[in-house]
């Protein structure tokens, strides 16, 4: 006997099939189209850098270029590392520990200030904040004169400090960080608070950890401009022995650019290998701050 339905019965609607319309296939692909062509110009000139790296020198300047050698000459990294006249190796590390110790400190200080602006109350907080926004708008070539007398008056000239010390912190890491202490829930100062945590610890063990994010894009930004940083060596270095690695590319340059360019190119391809290294290294944080500050409810 069939099943009837009573009149405040109604029959359940029927699924209609998912799917797509033809016009998001299409959408989705002139957005991969795109996609793809944007990361093709993206990588046309690192991967042309990396192929004239290969070239014989006499072929750097060939006219049509070819985009790709026919012959590859991995000499030319092995002439860059061993050069007796460029210690290049040497010039390598100068650059790498005063990378690594500019990032870490900026990331400790500017953390540390960060979680004071954004979570603390004191007299004058709002104005020594202001004072370091306003810091942002001064040109870094403006402070160069008052930063080498100060420096020289520390009789730190030639020794790697005067590239250290004057970048320990920075008013926008400041702004990053104090940023995103703000967007943190309020709950957890106050489940501190109530735990009996002192301020460092609830910055140290609590706040801190989920940071992650904004601390990764701080880490990367510093360690860039530390690594890249041309002028700073030639203003308070004067040793050989102390120069860091935009000095070494510089150098194998020559006088009006007249050195081997195969080689250049080859130191500029070993000068991008750490950065690359650290942006793959810092992406995973990235990642895993973004999952730590999901709070559940």
């Amino acid at each position: 006997m069939a099943a009837t339905l009573s009149n405040n019965e109604k029959p359940a609607p029927v699924r209609q099939r998912e799917g797509h319309s033809p016009w998001h296939y299409l959408r989705e692909s002139v957005l991969w189209v795109l996609l793809v062509g944007i990361a093709l110009i993206e990588i046309a000139p690192l991967t042309w850098m990396f192929s004239t790296s290969l070239r014989d020198p006499k072929n750097s300047f060939d006219l049509p270029p070819d985009f790709w050698p026919t012959a590859f000459h991995w000499q030319n990294y092995l002439t860059v590392i061993t050069s007796p006249d460029i210690q290049f190796l040497l010039f390598f590390w100068n650059s790498l520990k005063i990378a690594l110790i500019v990032t870490a400190a900026q990331l400790l200080t500017c953390s540390m200030a960060g979680f004071a602006f954004g979570r603390l109350q004191f007299r004058g907080r709002d104005f020594l904040f202001g004072l370091f926004l306003a810091s942002l708008m001064v040109p870094a070539t403006v402070t160069l004169i008052p930063s080498f007398i100060l420096i020289k008056e520390m009789e730190l000239i030639n020794t790697h400090w005067a590239l250290i010390l004057p970048s320990i912190t920075s008013a926008f890491g400041v702004f990053l960080l104090r940023q995103h202490f703000k967007s943190l829930p309020e709950e957890l100062i106050n489940a501190a608070k109530i735990d009996g945590a002192t301020y460092f610890r609830t910055y140290w063990q609590i706040l801190l950890p989920l940071t992650g994010p904004a601390l990764s894009a701080l880490g990367i930004f510093t360690f860039l401009g530390s690594w890249n940083n041309f002028v700073g060596p030639l203003l308070f270095l004067r040793d050989w022995d102390l120069y860091t690695f935009p000095i070494a590319i510089a150098t194998l340059r020559g006088y009006m650019g007249s050195g081997n360019q195969s080689e250049v190119l080859a130191g500029i391809m070993i000068s991008i290998f750490p950065i690359l290294v650290f942006f793959l290294f810092a992406q995973r944080w990235i990642v895993q701050g973004a999952s730590i500050t999901g709070m559940k409810g």
